[in-house]
């Protein structure tokens, strides 16, 4: 399976940063039985913020939804970490929890989130498939556009 998954992400030109430290007093991850918490994850690349503001004053939806891409990156890459390297360890991402700074009056963040969506169930397939939350915000930390965390059932 994790051969799989490695495949898929390099058929889509991704390739899975290192796990980016917490920058404040919390982990990364948590594993409790066979449920594996991720924090939630900006939308960086390359070890730098890329997407900040708000969501339909700052930020437009094509570019709100690239930034969920990148925080769905960034979620894989903190799973791999957990996962000691094996994504295949994933059984099912149970749940997305998607939050968008957004302006007075946006009302599209689930098309924000599809971002996110898409491209786990991109590369995870069936185990990809997970129930979610596309929450708009006043403000996000360091006025990120987008953060995400995730839920993800693994064989413990």
């Amino acid at each position: 399976m994790s051969d799989a998954i490695e495949s898929r992400l390099n058929e889509l030109g991704i390739t899975l940063p290192v796990a980016a430290a917490p920058a404040a007093n919390y982990v990364s991850y948590v594993i409790s039985g066979n449920l594996l918490y991720i924090s939630g994850q900006l939308p960086t690349e390359d070890g730098k913020l890329e997407i900040k503001g708000l969501v339909g004053q700052d930020v437009d939806v094509a570019t709100a939804s690239r930034a969920a891409e990148l925080c769905a990156i960034n979620i894989l890459s903190q799973a791999k970490a957990a996962l000691n390297g094996d994504l295949g360890k994933i059984k099912r991402v149970v749940k997305l929890s998607s939050f968008v700074a957004s302006a007075p009056g946006f009302t599209e963040q689930h098309i924000v989130t599809n971002g996110a969506s898409n491209l786990i169930a991109n590369v995870l397939g069936e185990a990809g498939k997970h129930a979610r939350a596309a929450v708009g915000m006043a403000a996000l930390p360091l006025n990120a556009a987008v953060e995400i965390e995730a839920i993800i059932e693994i064989d413990a």
